[in-house]
């Protein structure tokens, strides 16, 4: 396998992917950018990075797990322009990395699955290209597989703490709230195709995130896939012993079947 840290940003060293990649010849591979969770307050890579990329990388894929800005420095577009810059690295390291261009997904998790859904739908905002220098449409995932994602600022539907870091604000208003909420950037001619898995009594981001954020896709006429399981914690990773660190709740068989499920909708893609 290569292993390794590449450096993402000459002015931020904590801005970084770290590479699962297999050293197997054969042919060109999907890729995955693993985007972990934390609330865009830390990168919970422990759970939601490598347990995910070698999960992928046993499914077939070569991954890389993305260290994005966070806390104050992760006022939007900071963290999209980070997830922008990757993505368009690894496209543009394809040959070096044995993928196919032309199949790099990516996946998140909680405040990561509202990074990785950023992507899906705002990548093509015109600072992403301004601030980072891209080409445009390099950063463009072939399809995005959201994990209990935060994806709306609807006061009924959101986790406030990432909006609040995304903002820059305690007390953003509703309309504030709304400026990055991601069912209001699907568009018909752009939007990446969407996975997205939840449970019905997440308490920290509720299920009606994901919800609403399928119904723009629907209106739009886009394919999407979406599971609701009917129980579960916040925050289950794997679901699996491998990332429950001991508490058998976050241990959940029929969630477990995300991985597998994911797989398949990108081979069908």
């Amino acid at each position: 396998m290569i292993y390794k840290k590449i450096p993402l940003r000459e002015d931020d060293p904590d801005i970084y992917l770290t590479t699962y990649v297999s050293d197997l010849k054969g042919p060109a591979r999907d890729a995955m950018l693993v985007i972990p969770g934390g609330g865009y307050y830390n990168v919970c890579a422990d759970r939601e990075g490598e347990p995910i990329a070698l999960a992928y990388m046993n499914a077939g894929l070569n991954a890389f797990v993305l260290n994005y800005s966070v806390r104050e420095k992760a006022i939007f577009p900071r963290s999209l322009c980070d997830a922008s810059i990757a993505l368009s690295y690894i496209r543009a390291h394809a040959e070096e990395f044995n993928i196919n261009p032309d199949r790099i997904f990516a996946v998140g998790f909680s405040a990561g699955g509202h990074l990785a859904g950023s992507l899906g739908v705002m990548w093509d905002r015109p600072e992403i290209c301004e601030i980072t220098g891209i080409e445009p449409g390099s950063n463009r995932p072939n399809g995005v597989v959201l994990g209990y994602p935060v994806v709306s600022g609807k006061r009924f539907a959101t986790h406030l703490g990432s909006f609040q870091r995304l903002l820059g604000k305690d007390e953003p208003s509703d309309e504030e709230l709304e400026l990055y909420s991601l069912e209001n950037h699907v568009k018909p001619e752009s939007a990446a195709p969407m996975f997205a898995f939840h449970t019905a009594t997440d308490p920290i981001v509720p299920v009606a995130s994901p919800l609403l954020l399928a119904l723009a896709y629907a209106r739009a006429g886009l394919p999407f896939e979406l599971h609701v399981f009917p129980k579960g914690p916040h925050g289950l990773a794997l679901a699996s012993k491998t990332t429950s660190l001991g508490n058998p709740d976050q241990e959940r068989d029929n969630v477990a079947q995300w991985v597998d499920l994911s797989v398949s909708w990108i081979k069908s893609l």
